[in-house]
């Protein structure tokens, strides 16, 4: 099982720039929650603390897609040393805005550019691989790179809310800003395995135009499973608040992660006979009806069980989405295509998080799963709708 992933490890420069990208996204997973570990410390008001991670989080998402268009045309080693030190100067200003409590929109501006800029290493390694790799191997290459993400998001929180908690709530955000800037520069320096670039005419041929068949959906399918995530997270620890356990929500969500990491070490070793886009789609259902159980219990160890059963649908989804992203679109256009459909997650993430907490505040805080059931139905009816120029139907 172990030799598919050790044949793509063997391609040159690959281990250097996958760990490379694994820094530089651990923001990914920093940035708002030290943003509200920090502000409500500061101000007492969680309010304002959501607010302005919320700022970061939609100024991430605008700039996502924009970072991957120029990411194409002019090539990693120019845009990631300059979408490095945007985001670390962002940051920088932001921590000195909060802390001198500067009056709004101050904070809220400096948040925007640290989310704007903040690094897009997700798509960029994706891109490396699809240029270094044999077509047969990107399959677990992508599958490695979900893992990885799945290590991002269990690593990132502990961390900021160890270093906030226990150190200052300003050093967890400082960590976020030099793991984002050391490892971009680490990747950008990395010029022999990067994607070539070429600057495209203003008008382009159709052969480079994007498949909106195919990436439309799959932006609404992104944004479904955005809202899901968001909304998993508040009521999982509104659910294990209510059950007097709230110090174990974050071992609840471990869990969940947990299933997901495992799928996607198992996708990448024996991957799939079947295509990526009816992977999507059983993946999409699976994960959909994985939340009805959540909707009857409140027992933490069911609630546990249900969460670890639903994660192994994460990782096999994330996997099957790049693979249509990177069979549909021009390979000059690749950064651009996968930015948009990470767009469609973090686009998600906070609508999701409010909705559920409404929801929560407003009945029993297991019904607030329903949300994310509504949520996997959206993904799922974007799988179903797609349409590509490759989707291997």
């Amino acid at each position: 099982m172990l030799d598919t992933y050790r044949r793509i490890l063997a391609v040159p420069g690959a281990p250097a720039f996958s760990a490379a990208a694994l820094v530089a996204r651990l923001p990914i997973s920093m940035l708002t929650l030290g943003l509200v570990l920090l502000v409500s410390e500061q101000t007492g008001s969680y309010a304002k603390a959501g607010v302005i991670s919320a700022v970061a989080v939609i100024a991430n998402a605008v700039g996502a897609p924009l970072q991957g268009r120029l990411t194409d045309r002019f090539g990693q080693h120019r845009v990631l040393p300059a979408t490095a030190a945007l985001f670390g100067l962002g940051l920088a200003l932001a921590l000195l805005a909060i802390s001198q409590d500067a009056p709004a929109p101050l904070p809220h501006l400096c948040a925007a550019l640290a989310g704007v800029a903040l690094p897009q290493a997700g798509s960029m390694v994706r891109a490396r691989w699809t240029h270094n790799a044999e077509p047969s191997m990107i399959p677990t290459a992508f599958a490695l790179e979900a893992v990885l993400d799945e290590v991002v998001f269990i690593v990132g929180p502990v961390v900021v809310t160890f270093l906030a908690t226990l150190v200052s709530p300003y050093v967890g955000l400082v960590v976020a800003g030099v793991a984002g800037v050391a490892g971009s520069l680490a990747l950008a320096a990395q010029r022999r395995t990067e994607p070539p670039s070429g600057r495209r005419e203003r008008h382009e041929d159709r052969s480079k135009s994007m498949p909106l068949g195919l990436l439309l959906p799959l932006i609404g399918a992104g944004v479904g499973f955005g809202v899901l995530f968001g909304a998993a997270e508040v009521v999982t620890v509104a659910v294990a608040d209510d059950a007097g356990y709230k110090q174990l929500s974050g071992a609840l969500l471990a869990v969940w992660a947990a299933g997901s990491l495992i799928a996607g070490f198992l996708v990448g070793a024996r991957p799939p006979g079947v295509t990526p886009l009816r992977q999507l789609r059983i993946t999409t259902a699976v994960l959909t009806l994985s939340i009805v159980p959540l909707l009857l219990t409140s027992s933490l160890p069911l609630v546990a069980l249900a969460l670890f059963v639903s994660g192994f649908a994460i990782a096999p989804s994330m996997v099957a989405a790049t693979q249509l992203v990177e069979q549909g679109v021009p390979k000059e256009r690749l950064t651009e295509g996968i930015a948009w459909f990470t767009t469609g997650l973090a686009t998600g993430v906070a609508p999701g998080a409010a909705i559920s907490g409404w929801v929560v505040d407003s009945a029993a805080p297991s019904w607030g799963y329903a949300v994310c059931l509504g949520a996997g139905v959206v993904a799922m009816a974007g799988s179903w709708v797609i349409r590509g120029r490759r989707s291997a139907q």
